[in-house]
């Protein structure tokens, strides 16, 4: 039951800090007026491909990071913790959709970098895969958190490749508060990993 609990807690982080929905309204105005069902299918597809790569290299990887510089985990736990809270008040004030297009990429170009890298899987949830890794024990946790991140890897495909859809049948008020509620989640998540981070902090110093 517990594994289950962590299991939930991890899906809807990943879905609440990657915000899909969000996404697609970012990546609908980064693409081509014209885009054709085809196009942003396609566009779908590799977006979702990078972000699930740049997961398997952050999950492998971030023990190693952690240990290169010299990090303690619960000093990432702050600082991310702080980077989610930046990331929550942007969403919930409206401003984490604000995007420039790129004329000189086409659409196809664009799936990769940005809308995969770093608009999809961007600082925050970099830093949440490493400190759900680093809370992992068991190779079932790992397998817990790989399975979560797929599911949401999963829906934002969805998402992405219905994305036109969406925006008319959501508008983009609907978009916009859809976002700001994911900002509240991401805030409340944000503060839980902070203050798990300082109490760890100060009684290792105290």
């Amino acid at each position: 039951m517990e594994q289950f609990q962590t299991f939930l807690q991890q899906t809807i982080t990943f879905f609440a800090i990657m915000d899909p929905i969000g996404i697609s309204a970012i990546a609908l105005s980064l693409l081509s007026t014209n885009i054709t069902k085809t196009q942003i299918n396609s566009i779908a597809k590799k977006s979702t491909f990078t972000i699930i790569v740049a997961f398997i290299v952050v999950l492998i990887t971030g023990d190693l990071i952690l240990k290169i510089f010299g990090i303690n985990e619960d000093s990432l736990k702050v600082m991310g913790g702080l980077i989610l809270l930046f990331m929550a008040i942007s969403m919930v004030n409206g401003t984490a959709q604000e995007s420039k297009k790129d004329e000189s990429k086409n659409d196809e170009e664009m799936a990769v970098i940005p809308i995969g890298i770093p608009i999809a899987f961007g600082t925050g949830l970099f830093t949440t895969v490493i400190i759900f890794k680093h809370q992992a024990n068991t190779v079932l946790d790992l397998f817990s958190i790989a399975v979560a991140f797929c599911i949401n890897a999963f829906l934002f495909y969805l998402i992405l490749k219905n994305s036109i859809y969406i925006r008319k049948y959501l508008g983009v008020t609907g978009q916009n508060i859809i976002t700001k509620l994911m900002g509240l989640i991401v805030g409340a998540i944000a503060v839980q990993f902070i203050i798990s981070g300082v109490v760890h902090l100060g009684k290792s110093y105290l």
